[in-house]
């Protein structure tokens, strides 16, 4: 992990990058060259997985197309981490929070996988 720190801009203060720098410790799930996957220390549901970039991107609001492949690998390791925990055919909820006004709270980018209960409707 520790190469990923002069890949890609890391922030000292944000707690995603130092779980991604090793300096936090996190139950990781899944990590590739684009994203590292772990358990939510508050789970909102019993499984709820975090997909996170390795490279420090603040929101939706700074994607480009230069992205595309990593916004398709994080949709796909959200696939494999469903099926793995077998909630692929119950079904789950993918969210990413953008901003203070859709409570994003750690401002890196991530998508959350939660599943394992039935989700509440309506959603807001």
């Amino acid at each position: 992990m520790e190469s990923f720190k002069h890949l890609h801009s890391m922030q000292p203060s944000c707690t995603f990058c130092r779980i991604i720098s090793g300096d936090l410790p996190a139950d990781i799930l899944h990590q590739d060259d684009l994203v590292i996957a772990f358990r939510d220390i508050h789970p909102a549901a019993p499984t709820h997985i975090l997909i996170v970039p390795i490279e420090h991107i603040p929101s939706i609001n700074q994607l480009t197309k230069d992205h595309n492949q990593l916004l398709g690998s994080m949709f796909l390791v959200a696939r494999e981490l469903a099926v793995e925990n077998g909630i692929d055919n119950t079904g789950y909820r993918l969210i990413i929070n953008t901003g203070p006004d859709a409570n994003q709270t750690i401002f890196h980018l991530h998508l959350h996988l939660i599943g394992g209960q039935p989700v509440r409707y309506p959603m807001g």
